[in-house]
């Protein structure tokens, strides 16, 4: 069963999530190979019961989110779509860090997808450094109810504490797998203080997941590799999140069946070997 964590008293989003980066061509570039697949996807999400699509309109750009408003709008009410802002893309699909432009980016999210307000917009960052300025932005168009709740985006720990410092911050979407964990004591810590952590390329993201170890385990439960290594970030801490990406509904369904793999003890220590802090 895909259980549920509630962020706020409007905000209730399936753990097992739905990420849409690559509803959009390679690299998140330029428009799908199938279209009308891409479109049966995400009602395949919807109908199996998933509430949380995280996307930006800098898939494509624009691409993924006028898909997901083909799909789906008019959208269902306990469906809440995430977004993210603080880049665009160049004409070669170049990833350009933009924070300065964030109120035309959230209006941007708002128009391809057909919406009034955001659900929440993440404000994405690259690297460390101050990101007081642009909070405070995003926290502004919250107060004109264009955004209802922000969170952050490949943020560091002290990032967040200075993002809450401004404004209530929600979840924080980072990268985070059974193979990468350095963010091991901010899922901790943002879990005691009752905020989301959305662990983004839960997968491997780029480049896939290879491990013999996760290969093996699954093969004892009778799941995939990647069913075991979603299980394991589901089992991780309550307040985990994920996010898998998939065009093919064959694929999507393979990663929600991953909901109602239990790992076993030992399954679980033979995972948390695959990482070793350095």
């Amino acid at each position: 069963m895909n259980s549920t964590l509630e962020l706020a008293d409007d905000l209730v989003l399936t753990r097992l999530g739905y990420g849409a980066m690559q509803l959009a061509g390679p690299n998140a570039f330029g428009p799908p190979r199938d279209r009308a697949e891409a479109v049966r996807v995400l009602r395949t999400a919807v109908e199996a019961g998933i509430t949380h699509i995280d996307t930006s309109d800098f898939y494509g750009p624009h691409v993924t989110n006028e898909i997901i408003r083909e799909a789906l709008h008019p959208y269902r009410e306990d469906l809440h779509i995430v977004t993210k802002v603080g880049f665009r893309r160049g004409p070669d699909g170049s990833w350009d860090p933009a924070p300065h432009n964030l109120r035309e980016q959230v209006q941007d999210n708002l128009a391809h997808l057909g919406l009034e307000a955001m659900d929440v917009v993440n404000f994405r960052t690259e690297g460390p450094g101050p990101i007081g300025e642009h909070v405070e932005t995003l926290a502004a168009l919250r107060k004109e109810g264009l955004i209802r709740h922000l969170g952050l985006s490949n943020v560091s720990a002290e990032q967040v504490a200075e993002a809450r410092a401004i404004a209530p911050i929600v979840c924080v979407q980072n990268l985070y797998n059974v193979a990468a964990r350095q963010d091991d004591a901010l899922v901790d810590a943002l879990a005691a203080d009752g905020i989301g952590y959305v662990a983004f390329f839960p997968l491997g993201g780029w480049s896939s997941l290879q491990s013999d170890v996760l290969a093996a385990v699954a093969a004892s439960l009778n799941a995939s590799p990647q069913q075991t290594a979603l299980a394991w970030l589901l089992q991780r801490s309550p307040n985990l999140l994920v996010i898998p990406g998939t065009s093919s509904v064959a694929h999507l369904r393979e990663n929600i069946a991953a909901a109602d793999l239990e790992l076993p003890a030992e399954a679980v220590r033979r995972l948390n070997g695959l990482w070793t802090a350095t």
